[in-house]
């Protein structure tokens, strides 16, 4: 039986999506579970799973076409079933790339359009589309099953209609003014990448909205060391658990305590999130992706440990999974490989904190009146000020803090 295969939600926020490559054309086979297309969401690209079996039957879609989610992306059937794929979609099927594109029926001229009572029958991408060049789908005839008005229709209508008259809409948040950066014959521009793109449009959002404090605590990592040396010698390679993976199951305690440090500021009301996943901001050749822990709070610090490492090996390879990167409540940024001891993050919205993690070091310390070793960590953790306040934001940090200084915490 053929199968619509929509766009997909990848993500709890998620509107819509990019159809960035396909990777099964028209008429090859499919398995399920196997990758059939490149999908951008505004956080990643990802590799999306066909859900069942069969051959291609069309693609509905085009490469680099935003797609609302829930809207038809491909027909998936029987390799000897007879499909008209426009009729099960609503939307004319994509022509391949050799073929010329066939010309639209001529639609009527506005002013003879009938326009039906009540709300209108039509597809989610022709809606889109009506909504973006401000045009009313009551004056446009459709070609689909039932009048349904499909893609196709909203572009005859605006090719008969030079000049439609724009459905009414808000005005526009004026933008800041960015002055041309100038640009030498020896200077060399680089187009921005889709992820570096996504990541510059995100931290300026946040850096821009959410009004963020910033608080610093130092901790004494030495029983937190040997208890993970004592640890990693029982366990294989692939199992070893990480500085970070202790900072992750600690943060995962303490957010437990502090819910408003795992919630989302929502205009006239606090969000607080019904589960502890915390969120491991990774680096990638292209940028930065965070993976996600889910349960993080009650997980076993190996099993948190053992997931952790295949999802960050997965974003590395460009082979992330759209499971691996959302639902996240809260991040944790580490750069203590990279020898920092202390820096500040940018929340990542909709979060309400993250915590920068800087490299365990020896160092002096006072103990008893006398100078001895020690070993410490710094942690910043940023949060959104319209959620918490530094009292609160200092209290998660000693949690953290303790959880780490006593580490059979992290244990039961």
């Amino acid at each position: 039986m053929a199968e619509v295969v929509p766009m997909p939600k990848l993500g709890f926020d998620m509107t819509e999506g990019t159809l960035v490559r396909k990777l099964k054309q028209v008429g090859d086979a499919v398995a399920k579970g196997e990758i059939i297309a490149e999908i951008e969401t505004d956080k990643a690209t990802v590799e999306l799973e066909a859900y069942l079996g069969g051959v291609v039957k069309g693609w509905v879609v085009e490469e680099g076409t935003p797609v609302p989610v829930g809207s038809p992306m491909l027909v998936i059937a029987e390799p000897d079933e007879a499909v008209d794929v426009a009729a099960l979609t609503g939307v004319q099927a994509a022509a391949p790339a050799s073929a010329a594109a066939p010309a639209p029926a001529a639609a009527p001229a506005p002013e003879t359009l009938p326009a039906p009572a009540g709300r209108v029958s039509a597809s989610p991408v022709a809606r889109k589309m009506a909504a973006d060049h401000g045009l009313d789908l009551a004056r446009i005839t459709g070609s689909g099953p039932n009048g349904r008005i499909v893609k196709r229709d909203v572009e005859a209508f605006m090719k008969a209609a030079p000049a439609p008259l724009p459905a009414p809409a808000p005005a526009p948040r004026p933008a800041p003014a960015i002055a041309p950066v100038p640009v030498t014959a020896e200077d060399q521009a680089v187009p921005l990448t889709r992820l570096r793109a996504i990541i510059a449009r995100r931290m300026a959002e946040s850096a821009q909205t959410v009004p963020a404090i910033y608080l610093t605590i130092a901790v004494d990592m030495a029983a937190a060391m040997a208890l993970r040396k004592q640890i990693n010698a029982l366990l294989p390679d692939e199992r070893k658990v990480s500085v970070n993976d202790l900072v992750v199951k600690a943060t995962g305690l303490a957010l437990r305590q502090f819910p408003n440090l795992n919630a989302s500021f929502g205009g006239d009301k606090v969000i607080r999130k019904s589960r502890i996943n915390v969120g491991v901001a990774v680096a990638v050749e292209a940028g930065l992706l965070t993976v996600v822990t889910r349960d993080t709070d009650v997980k076993p610090l190996a099993q948190l440990a053992a997931e952790i490492k295949p999802m960050i090996a997965r974003a590395r390879e460009g082979k992330v999974q759209p499971a691996d990167i959302e639902g996240s409540t809260f991040t944790v940024s580490n750069l203590g490989m990279y020898d920092i001891e202390h820096f500040t993050a940018i929340i990542n919205l909709p979060e309400a904190g993250i915590l920068a993690v800087g490299a365990v070091k020896e160092v002096p310390v006072v103990k008893n009146g006398q100078l001895a070793p020690g070993v410490r960590m710094q942690m910043t953790c940023a949060a959104d000020h319209r959620v918490t306040d530094g009292a609160e934001v200092a209290q998660f940090l000693q949690a953290i803090k303790r959880a780490l200084e006593e580490p059979l915490r992290l244990l039961v």
